[in-house]
């Protein structure tokens, strides 16, 4: 959840589909899912593929770096970064309701030295001195409860998305809309890191894009990133052999 217009922000609820929990935000539209036995599994195919920054860093330096989340979601990548990946970790979320639902209902832990949730405007907290330069994984999923499109899809935002990344950091977006914003949302992030610096995957069976951009382009070699998907697939369990395959640079 971001930034809207209005003061009021929608009330927060879930609903469980066997052993799946989801979260909305007062609508049908899922904003985040969590297995109840497994709680820092990724469920959703667009969710795993929010963690493809991987692909670019070495896998020995990944406990040392600095992940950021824009918008709470179920808390989903959050944990997996704090709990799984071990991570220093940070949450933006709008919603003091999300905070709660995820601490409630998605197992999402109490703040500690490597995970913090800050309750704030992410169009603002990320102008904040602190964030300029530190961040190495940037994770922007932000959805109204209408989840027609980006709340946040400017390429004044993706400025600022890109001064928070160290030199090998990198942003990854989940577009996801029944408008067709897909091209604009590229354009504007291209404005920003330029085309060079885009990555994006196949859409998912549900809709789901996402797109990577590098605060650095590099162009990493085939078998580098097949090398490091097995360090990956093997590390932290996630499939991203299939990454390689359906991962490609964005052409202008």
């Amino acid at each position: 959840m971001a930034r809207k217009e209005s003061l009021t922000l929608p009330e927060v609820n879930f609903s469980d589909e066997g052993p799946i929990r989801h979260l909305h935000l007062d609508s049908i539209w899922i904003q985040g899912s969590m297995l109840v036995d497994a709680p820092t599994v990724l469920v959703h195919e667009y969710i795993q593929r929010m963690m493809a920054w991987l692909l670019f860093v070495d896998p020995e330096t990944v406990p040392q770096r600095q992940a950021l989340q824009l918008g709470l979601g179920a808390a989903s990548l959050t944990k997996f970064c704090h709990k799984v990946v071990r991570m220093k970790t940070t949450a933006i979320e709008l919603n003091p309701q999300v905070v709660a639902a995820c601490r409630g209902w998605f197992k999402l832990p109490q703040d500690d030295k490597r995970l913090q949730v800050v309750l704030a405007d992410a169009e603002q907290e990320i102008k904040q001195a602190r964030w300029q330069g530190v961040v190495d994984a940037l994770q922007v999923d932000l959805y109204d409860q209408e989840a027609a499109g980006p709340v946040l899809d400017s390429a004044e935002f993706y400025a600022d998305c890109r001064k928070v990344l160290t030199e090998e950091g990198c942003m990854t977006v989940n577009l996801f809309g029944r408008s067709s914003s897909f091209q604009r949302s590229v354009d504007n992030m291209a404005a920003a890191f330029g085309k060079d610096a885009l990555w994006a995957f196949k859409a998912t069976r549900e809709g789901n894009t996402v797109v990577l951009a590098q605060r650095t382009p590099t162009r990493p070699t085939r078998s580098v990133l097949m090398a490091r998907a097995d360090t990956i697939q093997r590390q932290w369990g996630l499939p991203a052999d299939k990454w390689v395959r359906v991962f490609k640079p964005v052409t202008p």
